[in-house]
C-alpha cells in the first residue's frame, strides 16, 4: 500500500494550483482535485494553447506529451502567480494490443516549483476517433451517427486530412451540413474528409479519460516516499517470473512490484503472490 504518513488534505489544503486550458478541462478536473486534495484550482485561459499543437495538425506539437504538459503548466503558473500548476495533454494512436482500434492516452502533470517535484497521472483506453471521406450528405449523416454526433463534435475539410481549410467544433446538424456544402464546393472531386473533434470539450469519451488521469494523479499525490517524504511514491513496474505449477519454469505472471520515488530515487521490491504457482494455462512453455 502507498505510504500515507501525511494526509493529502493536510498537505495541499488551500493550495492555489493553476490550470491553463481553453478547452473546458477545468470542468472535468476541478471536483477531482479539490475534493481529493483540498486545494484550490485556479483556471486561466490567458494563453492560446493551440499554439503548442493541435490534433488537426494545423499546428504540430513540438516535443513529447510530457514536454507539452510541462510547458502548459509553467505558462499557467506564470499567468496566475501560482507556485504549483497542473496541465493536461492527450495523445492518440492505435491500441497497444492489436493495433486495430483508435487509442487515447491522457496525462495530467503536477509541477511543484517549491519542491522541484513533478508527479504524473495517467489513463488510457479506446478513443472516440473515427474518420472517413464522404461525397453526399446522406453519407455524412450516417458517419455522424456512427461517430456519436452531436455529443461528440466533428471536423470537416475538403478532400483530405491535410487540407488547410478546416471546419472545427461542429455540434449540430445545420452547422454540419453547412460546413459540408462549403467544403464540398472547394473540392475538385466533391469529396469531404470528416473526423471526430478530439479537443476535450468536444469529446466526452476523452473527458472521461482526463478525469481518470486526474484521479490517478490524486492517488499518487497522496502517496509519500518513506525516505524523503516527497509525493508520488508509486508502482513503476511489475516483475514477471512466477513459476508454473506444472513445469516450474518462469511465466509472465508477476512475482513482485517495484516501487520508487521520483524525487530521491528510493526504491523497494515488494513480493506478491508469495508461494503461489502460476497455472499451466498461462505458461508459455506448457502452452507454446
Amino acid at each position: 500500500m502507498p505510504c500515507t504518513a501525511h494526509s493529502a488534505h493536510s498537505t495541499y489544503a488551500g493550495l492555489r494550483v493553476s490550470l491553463l486550458t481553453q478547452h473546458g478541462k477545468q470542468h472535468v478536473l476541478r471536483s477531482v482535485l479539490e475534493s481529493g486534495l483540498g486545494c484550490q484550482l485556479v483556471h486561466t485561459d490567458g494563453f492560446d494553447t493551440d499554439l503548442l499543437g493541435t490534433f488537426t495538425q494545423d499546428v504540430a506539437r513540438a516535443g513529447s506529451q510530457l514536454e507539452a504538459c510541462r510547458r502548459k503548466a509553467r505558462i499557467g503558473m506564470t499567468l496566475t502567480d501560482a507556485a504549483v500548476g497542473i496541465a493536461s495533454e492527450g495523445a492518440f494512436g492505435p491500441d497497444p494490443f492489436a493495433g486495430l482500434m483508435p487509442w487515447n492516452t491522457e496525462m495530467v502533470l503536477w509541477v511543484d516549483s517549491r519542491q522541484g517535484t513533478e508527479v504524473t497521472g495517467l489513463a488510457q483506453g479506446p478513443a472516440q476517433s473515427m474518420q472517413n471521406t464522404v461525397m453526399t450528405a446522406d453519407e455524412l449523416m450516417r458517419f455522424a451517427n456512427e461517430a456519436l454526433f452531436p455529443e461528440h463534435h466533428l471536423v470537416l475539410r475538403p478532400d483530405h486530412p491535410e487540407h488547410p481549410q478546416i471546419y472545427k467544433g461542429l455540434a449540430d446538424a445545420n452547422s454540419l451540413l453547412a460546413a459540408f456544402h462549403a467544403a464540398q464546393a472547394v473540392s475538385p472531386q466533391g469529396q469531404v474528409f470528416v473526423e471526430n473533434d478530439l479537443r476535450a470539450f468536444c469529446n466526452p469519451t476523452r473527458q472521461g479519460l482526463i478525469r481518470q488521469a486526474g484521479e490517478d494523479l490524486v492517488r499518487k499525490l497522496g502517496s509519500f516516499c518513506p525516505h524523503c517524504q516527497a509525493p508520488g511514491y508509486w508502482l513503476r513496474k511489475r516483475e514477471s517470473g512466477r513459476l508454473c505449477k506444472a513445469c516450474q519454469k518462469p511465466t509472465q505472471l508477476a512475482v513482485a512490484e517495484l516501487w520508487s520515488c521520483p524525487q530521491c530515487a528510493h526504491a523497494e521490491r515488494r513480493p506478491i503472490n508469495a508461494g503461489q504457482w502460476a497455472p499451466p494455462g498461462q505458461c508459455d512453455f506448457c502452452n507454446p
